[in-house]
């Protein structure tokens, strides 16, 4: 499920349609990032891990079986279960702004219910704005930017992009690559001398 907003088939608004469900409910958002995550489960799995009532289980796995966001890889008893790979870029209303809804950000949106920063950010922004944040915090990750440069760019304070950028920081680390920059105390080559001198 790899498209763009361009394409003007009715795919497009099908893949869309299917995908709005995971942003708008962050159980959803959570049951599909952990099923993406394991790359298969049962729905027993599922309810294990998420601590779901086995009625809740099935309804929302056959919401996103139905949706065409999760496909049955194994038809036995007990069934598993994949998710599809989603990649759909949107425009934002004003035209100005685009965003690509990917695992990475179902993912961020399904820990709204166990991250109160993460919540706080999608109320105020919107999931748009969670996109962005969720760019730039794979950026900080990677040295590129800095919170203060994110928090000049989304014209927030400082303390808002630090602590959104926290919040997502594990999102980053468990979708994207991201390389351990800089050097640790132990690594730095310190001469006694120097110390003495700044004294």
């Amino acid at each position: 499920m790899s498209r763009t907003s361009q394409q003007a088939d009715g795919d497009v608004v099908r893949d869309f349609l299917s995908v709005a469900d995971l942003l708008e409910e962050p159980q959803l958002a959570q049951l599909y990032a952990y099923v993406a995550r394991e790359g298969k489960a049962t729905v027993q799995e599922v309810m294990d891990a998420l601590d779901l009532a086995q009625g809740t289980a099935y309804t929302y796995v056959n919401r996103l079986v139905d949706a065409g966001v999760f496909e049955v890889v194994r038809a036995d008893q007990p069934r598993q279960y994949t998710a599809c790979e989603i990649d759909l870029t949107v425009t934002a209303a004003d035209g100005n702004r685009e965003y690509t809804i990917t695992p990475a950000l179902i993912d961020a949106v399904g820990r709204r219910e166990t991250n109160e920063d993460i919540d706080t950010y999608i109320d105020r922004h919107g999931i748009a704005g969670l996109a962005t944040a969720l760019t730039y915090a794979v950026a900080r990750e990677r040295g590129e930017v800095t919170h203060r440069q994110i928090a000049q760019d989304l014209d927030i304070s400082p303390l808002a992009a630090e602590i959104v950028l926290q919040a997502l920081r594990p999102v980053v680390h468990e979708h994207f690559d991201i390389e351990e920059s800089g050097a640790s105390l132990a690594e730095l080559e310190i001469d006694d001398g120097d110390v003495a001198d700044d004294a």
